[in-house]
């Protein structure tokens, strides 16, 4: 099974209004936790997107015009991912996507590629998130009483990794420091059944 670590910045939190601006994947096998493919590209919009963009947004991952107007474009980029997914056979029942945040990754992610083409390539269905993992396992272990809750902890992705003795994720916030302190998080809540060494 291989896992699509994935992460976006956007310009915004609106789907209907903001844009992708930064996307970034790796691509794990989560058996062996062995590194496949990474992937990074910042996008480029027109300015009437822009125009539009949220400040706040904009003040977390740091973006500018100058950064956006020397993007890739949607299209190649969209061009990119199809082939690097079909080289590697993404398909469901075969791989999975994890997220922090997968309802808003995905719905942007979908402004590059549209779900009806997803569904053709038979891409997969299931958008996980670390916090729903991190969810689970610290209400079973504090049934046992070993752990605390999870609304006691916290489980924003830095909570979590807070809770780890994990550091934060670096800044500003781009799209591949996001993949690869999920990647952390996600080794140190879930881990890989069979990894020898560090993978990342």
């Amino acid at each position: 099974m291989l896992g699509v670590f994935l992460d976006t910045e956007t310009n915004g939190l609106n789907a209907r209004i903001h844009r992708i601006l930064d996307l970034a994947y790796k691509i794990v096998d989560l058996s062996s936790g062995k590194l496949i493919e990474e992937y990074q590209t910042i996008l480029a919009q027109p300015v009437d997107i822009w125009e539009k963009s949220d400040s706040e947004s904009l003040r977390i991952n740091g973006f500018t015009w100058e950064e956006i107007c020397r993007g890739k474009s949607p299209e190649s980029a969209a061009e990119q991912v199809i082939e690097i997914f079909t080289r590697h056979k993404i398909k469901r029942k075969d791989a999975v996507f994890i997220c922090q945040n997968p309802s808003f990754d995905r719905a942007f992610f979908a402004q590059l590629i549209a779900p009806e083409t997803q569904e053709i390539l038979k891409w997969p269905y299931h958008w996980l998130d670390l916090a729903s993992m991190y969810w689970a396992l610290a209400i079973d272990r504090a049934k046992q009483n070993r752990r605390s809750l999870p609304w006691v902890t916290g489980f924003s992705k830095d909570q979590i990794a807070s809770h780890y003795h994990l550091p934060a994720e670096r800044k500003p916030h781009r799209a591949m420091n996001g993949v690869e302190h999920l990647l952390l998080c996600y080794e140190a809540v879930v881990g890989f059944p069979n990894a020898n060494s560090a993978c990342h």
